[in-house]
């Protein structure tokens, strides 16, 4: 029996993107995890009617000036390329093991019209990406299904400006809520994305087949 579209979209992403954020443990003790008693996600929620001009104002005020200037442009064919190399390059500074992500993988989530790709351009080069998607039976939520930069610009604001434009985004195509999740032993990503205002409402444990690779 074949997957639905949207399932089969949601597993390939959250396939993808267990990668990226399985930074506290190894590969082996995940897989274990992940068989045993599957793994935790923290779910966490931004509604759009809380980002005021004055809301952006003070998540943006302790950004560097130059990172404040980057470019942000939504991503076609031919920038798919540079997606892989920023998700690859973003992991240079990991000590865990990983999967890279091809371009076979990136151009199928990129053939869905509801997923969109945001690319941040410094000092006239790609610097990190973040990917759109959307849930409820009417796309109500607006999900931030992954975000990357790349090591040199990693720890100065890019990662907020980013999280700045997919939330810009959004409120353009009348979304009420934005949401993602988060590994709950990613300390360092759920720090960054309550620094951003979400908040907690609820966990969901995913099993192996949740994570079935589609890479």
């Amino acid at each position: 029996m074949s997957l639905p579209r949207m399932n089969f979209k949601k597993r390939r992403l959250r396939s993808i993107f267990l990668r990226f954020e399985k930074k506290s443990k190894s590969t082996d003790e995940i897989e274990d995890d992940l068989i045993t008693s599957g793994l935790e996600y923290i779910q966490m929620k931004l509604p759009v009617a809380r980002i005021t001009p004055e809301f952006e104002k003070k998540i943006t005020e302790k950004i560097e000036r130059n990172i404040l200037r980057a470019k942000i442009r939504e991503a076609k064919l031919d920038d798919l390329e540079s997606v892989v190399a920023l998700y690859n390059r973003s992991w240079l500074t990991s000590n865990t093991p990983y999967s890279p992500l091809s371009l076979e993988s990136i151009k199928v989530l990129f053939e869905y019209p509801e997923t969109k790709i945001l690319i941040a351009r410094v000092y006239g080069y790609d610097a990190g990406f973040v990917i759109l998607d959307y849930e409820g039976p009417h796309n109500q939520y607006g999900i931030i299904a992954g975000l990357g930069v790349i090591p040199r610009y990693q720890r100065k604001g890019l990662g907020t400006v980013l999280g700045v434009a997919a939330w810009n985004y959004f409120k353009k195509q009348g979304v009420k809520e934005l949401r993602c999740e988060v590994f709950k032993d990613n300390k360092v990503s759920y720090n960054f994305i309550k620094s951003l205002g979400f908040e907690e409402f609820g966990t969901k444990i995913y099993k192996q087949e949740d994570f079935d690779a589609y890479l």
